[in-house]
């Protein structure tokens, strides 16, 4: 409890001349405390004795008279002051690289505060002073550091207390009225403050940084898992698909090494009837050849005319010329077998597509025509949806962005990365171009629409045509009356559907990206009203 009191009562034992913990406290007689020192130095040579604290005036010196009860509350508080400090201190001996306290003689201490003002660090024992002297609980204590003397001025050997903004430097007290008096500058607190405030905003932002980067992490890591089902589904899906193959293959196989060993079989027992009626005719002729030469070997005249009339006829036999047994033709055979393979090939490269176009619907982009690039004859509706050609011309500025000869127009929409589909209403059109182009392609000349150019594009001018530089003649198996776009820009993939019996029309493969790419539209010139019908951006309605 006298603890507490000290604690509370701590301004009560400074000595009102020192300003410092009483040292032999004495008392006057009117009642106020002083050290023994300090009133005994302020008396001595005087006349007249005065209190310092209330004035009472003295006409002989009073005899002071030591104050108990204050020397032991001082001694309590001294006592309480240097535990308080060695317990909060943790004092030990100091390691490698740790600030060793200035003051310990023999075994180095580590040292808990460094004093700015005394230029010295301090370990627990001798930091006391600093926490019970009124002078010196004034000083300014820090963190210990090595080499205090970079925190004086080496022009003024003073603390350095102020940050010049002017200059950029930690001045002290005499620099800001000498070397620094037309600068600006404030105290180093402030400035410090500033800077830290500056730093937690640093701070801040390199752990949003830190925190954007863990998740395009854990989102390239997302983006490889999808890929791994990705690669797994459409491996599963390859092996289903040559396993329908194999099985097919494997099935017209058995079906036509059984017709064509049934068809030998067949022709194998013709050609043994054939041969068994010609061996029979060989014995039968082989008989009359033996009379015959048995009769005309005969050197008896006589025997030979008596017995010539008895001589039997040659037998029977069949007039072979016209026989003949072909091998047998296994062409149509084989035909059938391949016919019937290429049929099951049609049927599952047919479902193959399907989910192919399907899977594609699956990155819909919404697609908007751009009015600032479309050519001064084309007519774009309100929605930014349809195009088509016009005879007159807009009354609107040749822009930079805007196609001059060639009668096109770009979506708003451009796309670096990633996958996007789109599809566009063709029916009812005798010519149209479409695909995407690069963002820096020349709008202002008629160049030829290729890769090379920066198009990707396919079209319709009386024949279907891949503008692939050159141009590649297609042929897709129904005439479009929409077509599918579909990119995948880190693929290098352009590929277009004909969405109504969903096949595919053709594809440009390992592509080369380097920029942002734009949705390519032209409806084409209207030819006298012939391919008027607009180039139309529809929705999406498939379903899975």
């Amino acid at each position: 409890m006298a603890a507490a009191n000290c604690r509370l009562c701590e301004d009560q034992f400074l000595c009102p001349i020192c300003l410092d913990v009483f040292t032999d406290p004495v008392s006057t007689p009117c009642g106020h405390s002083y050290c023994k020192n300090c009133i005994t130095q302020l008396w001595d040579g005087s006349l007249i004795w005065k209190c310092p604290v209330c004035l009472n005036v003295f006409t002989t010196k009073p005899d002071l008279r030591v104050n108990v009860f204050i020397s032991e509350m001082v001694g309590q508080f001294r006592d309480k002051a240097q535990q308080e400090a060695s317990s909060s201190s943790e004092q030990r001996e100091s390691k490698p690289g740790e600030v060793l306290c200035d003051l310990c003689t023999g075994t180095k201490l580590t040292a808990l505060k460094s004093c700015l003002n005394c230029m010295t660090s301090y370990c627990g024992t001798h930091l006391e002073p600093h926490l019970t002297t009124s002078r010196l609980k004034r000083h300014q204590l820090i963190d210990p550091v090595e080499n205090l003397e970079d925190r004086i001025c080496t022009t003024h050997d003073k603390p350095l207390e102020l940050f010049c903004k002017t200059d950029q430097t930690c001045i002290c007290m005499l620099c800001s009225i000498l070397d620094h008096k037309t600068h600006d500058f404030v105290p180093l607190m402030e400035e410090y403050e500033e800077k830290r405030a500056e730093l937690e905003e640093k701070e801040a932002e390199i752990e949003h940084m830190i925190h954007k980067r863990r998740l395009k992490i854990e989102e390239v890591r997302h983006s490889v898992d999808l890929s791994k089902e990705a690669a797994d589904k459409d491996i599963a899906e390859g092996v289903r698909f040559f396993t329908a193959l194999m099985a097919s293959a494997e099935k017209n196989l058995n079906k036509l090494t059984e017709t064509v060993e049934e068809k030998l079989k067949k022709k194998q027992e013709k050609a043994d009837d054939v041969i068994k009626e010609l061996e029979q005719e060989i014995a039968e002729l082989q008989q009359h050849y033996t009379d015959v030469e048995q009769l005309s070997s005969s050197e008896d005249h006589l025997h030979l005319i008596q017995n010539f009339p008895t001589l039997k006829p040659a037998p029977p036999t069949k007039d072979w010329t016209g026989v003949r047994i072909h091998p047998p033709s296994h062409e149509l055979t084989l035909l059938g077998a391949l016919h019937q393979l290429d049929k099951t090939l049609s049927e599952e490269m047919k479902t193959l597509l399907q989910a192919e176009l399907k899977r594609v619907q699956q990155y819909p982009v919404d697609v908007t025509l751009d009015p600032d690039t479309a050519h001064l004859q084309l007519f774009l509706s309100d929605d930014g949806k349809q195009v088509h050609h016009v005879d007159e011309k807009e009354n609107l500025p040749d822009t930079p962005e805007r196609f001059s000869n060639c009668v096109a127009v770009l979506g708003k929409q451009g796309f670096s990365s990633g996958r996007f589909y789109y599809e566009v209403q063709v029916e009812g059109k005798t010519k149209w171009t479409l695909g995407v182009a690069k963002e820096s392609i020349n709008r202002k000349e008629n160049i030829p629409l290729s890769p090379e150019d920066g198009y990707w594009t396919i079209c319709l001018r009386n024949t279907y045509k891949a503008l692939a530089g050159p141009e590649v003649r297609l042929r897709p198996k129904a005439k479009p009356k929409k077509v599918g776009v579909f990119v995948d820009y880190e693929e290098g993939l352009v590929s277009f559907y004909n969405t109504k019996n969903e096949t595919l029309i053709c594809s440009y493969k390992k592509c080369f990206f380097t920029e942002k790419l734009f949705p390519y539209f032209s409806p084409c010139p209207n030819d006298g009203g012939m391919n008027s019908a607009p180039l139309i951006i529809t929705p999406l309605t498939h379903t899975e």
